[in-house]
């Protein structure tokens, strides 16, 4: 009885509650509150980032190619010096001496050489008037072939003593910068030592090898094999705040790390100013695509559907009209509009989840703006 007599209560109090009232004819919904950024012309690029070190083109460590006393040293350390410039002198005394012994030599044979021929050339004579027996015209000959090979064995010993002599004057084989001297003016240097005199840095150019990811090896060998201008490739800093040079994709390498999953790449730079120094962390940046002017649009602004990418556009009375766009590049903030969207038009970056096609908009200024 007291289940049926609430039930009863119930229907009734359903019956008595009073029905909404209905909205007053033009009733417009409150505006919704978005971010809006105009569309801007820009240039855009599609770059990958990777991690590099700058490394010297050639790195040479000068020895010395004979034994004997370094005498002297006429190179400053740190300084940067051009390919045949005289860094050091080892003593060229024992080579001069050994020099002038061969040529002592070469001037002995040469000697019986040309009485070997004379006597030759007489023993030839007798021979057609049947003087003497042709055996002895014909050791004769063999004399001065012997004289011959002998001079042209004292010319190799010449040439020798005189490249040994040439060895003590110790040269740059490459130009670029000087490390620090290993071996001090007095001490015997041999052309065994391992350690050398000094390094050489090759740093005009200079290369940075850098890594990007194996998912990315596939787009950069399409442009390098298309037979276009060399990839730009760019360094920053560490904090990828200021950029210190700027050069060009030299070579790939030839397979992926497995450990990492990455592929190794070097660029090369000019490096006149000096701004990049061996084993220097840099950050590189490779340039697969350039827009000079294209209509850019924050990354936020775009939406997706099933018909296609589009975004809500501001229009002049405050409402929100909706755009199909055809995109071009983009990176991680903005992307370039190659359809759809003008030049100053204000797109919805934030707050797009409350538009509707013609709904009004308030325009309101983000956090990050409003924050002093």
């Amino acid at each position: 009885m007291l289940l049926a007599a609430g039930l009863g209560a119930g229907v009734y109090a359903l019956r008595r509650t009073p029905a909404a009232a209905p909205k007053a004819p033009g009733h417009a919904a409150a505006p919704a509150a978005v971010v809006a950024e105009p569309a801007r012309r820009g240039p855009m690029v599609r770059a990958l980032d990777g991690i590099g070190t700058v490394t010297p083109l050639a790195t040479v460590t000068v020895r010395s190619r004979v034994d004997g006393q370094l005498m002297a040293v006429h190179f400053t350390e740190g300084d940067v010096v051009e390919a045949g410039a005289l860094l050091a002198e080892i003593d060229p005394r024992p080579y001069q001496v050994a020099l002038a012994q061969a040529e002592g030599q070469m001037a002995r044979d040469q000697a019986l050489l040309a009485n070997a021929r004379v006597d030759l050339e007489r023993y030839r004579r007798l021979v057609a008037t049947d003087s003497i027996p042709k055996q002895q015209l014909d050791t004769q000959a063999a004399l001065v072939s012997q004289y011959e090979g002998a001079t042209q064995t004292d010319q190799a010993q010449i040439d020798q003593a005189r490249l040994q002599l040439t060895y003590s004057r110790i040269t740059a084989p490459i130009s670029g910068r000087l490390g620090l001297r290993l071996v001090d003016p007095g001490n015997i240097v041999h052309a065994s030592d391992a350690g050398g005199l000094v390094t050489i840095a090759q740093i005009e150019p200079i290369a940075v090898l850098f890594t990007i990811p194996e998912d990315s090896v596939p787009s950069v060998l399409e442009k390098v094999r298309g037979g276009g201008p060399p990839l730009v490739v760019e360094a920053y800093d560490r904090a990828q705040q200021r950029r210190l040079a700027s050069g060009r994709l030299l070579t790939v390498d030839n397979a992926i790390d497995p450990t990492t999953g990455t592929l190794r790449l070097k660029a090369q730079f000019d490096n006149a100013d000096g701004a990049l120094f061996p084993n220097q962390f840099v950050n590189a940046r490779l340039l697969l695509d350039r827009q000079d002017d294209a209509i850019l649009i924050p990354s936020a602004a775009v939406q997706r559907s099933a018909e296609g990418a589009f975004v809500y556009v501001v229009q002049a009375d405050q409402t929100a009209a909706r755009r199909a766009v055809r995109l071009g590049l983009s990176d991680d903030d903005a992307v370039a509009v190659e359809d759809g969207v003008s030049d100053g038009e204000l797109v919805v970056v934030d707050g797009a989840d409350a538009v509707r096609p013609g709904r009004p908009v308030a325009i309101r200024t983000p956090l990050a703006a409003a924050a002093p």
